[in-house]
């Protein structure tokens, strides 16, 4: 039977949480700014190459993350069943078309990238299209077309990019930090207070991104299950991937791990105590709300037969 056209939105909280991390992460760096230009770090230059790297990092997002992958974008010609799915998909959810990538990896996995809809690129490994069922594959590529509907890979890039750079920061201090006060009695004050604030900018940075990364996922999950109609498939094809994980060599896992925070599931599991630190909410979690989709999926279907 044809699916209707779903109406997706992204869900008032993504909205606001966005909305909140960007307004924080401005307010946060304003304060940056400010205190290493009251440290006397040379800040202007590092202002104008820091608004260089934002904007290419920014612009180019999608062309760094799929050259971290080695993913390549293919044609129709290349990968027919992959354009033809995402096509149909993309009709679903009342989405532009992206471009498609595929990754040479056996880690089992798919991201989107871009800046908007009109301008992303939807990737997906050689080891997960191997592993899953149609069904399940087609899950997880409309769980990425919804990160796109939603436009929070743009708010995860601007988030992930601030994190990295203080922490490129903190360790230009760390490394330089022989010359704290060693030789210029001003400039070890100076540079202590760039390299504390680093510090503390990373770590709240990390904190934001960590919270709206685990909101985003859940709202992507859900978006899945609105476009497909079978919340089970896309809980079947999170399983199928985590197992995954246990057969990828170790060396193809470090190699992926840089892109974790953009992966459908990171790739490495951790405990339960190590759970507060995760970009990805726990998977049992996941699949709890996805039971409750897949109800309240057969309980509208049940009504509209008896209607």
């Amino acid at each position: 039977m044809a699916r209707t056209r779903t109406s997706l939105k992204a869900p008032p909280g993504l909205q606001f949480r966005m909305l909140l991390t960007l307004f924080l992460l401005g307010l946060l760096y304003v304060a940056f700014v400010a205190i290493l230009l009251a440290a006397g770090a040379g800040v202007g230059i590092m202002v104008v190459v820091l608004g260089g790297l934002a904007l290419a990092q920014i612009f180019l997002s999608d062309k760094l993350g799929l050259a971290a992958m080695g993913a390549k974008e293919v044609s129709p010609e290349e990968a027919p069943g992959l354009h033809a799915m995402i096509e149909r998909l993309c009709i679903q959810a009342d989405l532009p078309k992206p471009k498609i990538a595929v990754a040479d990896t056996p880690v089992p996995n798919a991201f989107a990238m871009g800046r908007s809809p009109r301008q992303a690129t939807v990737c997906a490994t050689t080891g997960i299209m191997q592993r899953l069922s149609p069904a399940e594959l087609e899950a997880v590529m409309a769980h990425e077309l919804t990160h796109v509907k939603n436009r929070d890979v743009l708010v995860m890039t601007i988030a992930s990019f601030f994190a990295t750079i203080a922490a490129l920061i903190t360790q230009f201090g760390f490394f330089f930090g022989g010359g704290f006060g060693d030789t210029d009695e001003d400039s070890g004050p100076g540079f202590l207070v760039v390299l504390l604030v680093s510090v503390a900018v990373y770590v709240i940075s990390f904190f934001l991104m960590l919270a709206l990364s685990r909101y985003r996922e859940y709202a992507a999950d859900r978006g899945s299950a609105l476009i497909t109609g079978r919340p089970s498939a896309l809980a079947s094809a999170l399983i199928n991937i985590s197992r995954g994980m246990d057969d990828v060599p170790e060396q193809d896992l470090r190699a992926a791990s840089s892109m974790n925070a953009f992966f459908i599931i990171p790739t490495s599991v951790k405990s339960a105590a190590a759970s507060v630190f995760m970009d990805h909410p726990p998977l049992e979690k996941r699949l709890e709300q996805l039971q409750r989709l897949e109800a309240q999926l057969q309980g509208t279907s049940a009504q509209a037969a008896l209607a």
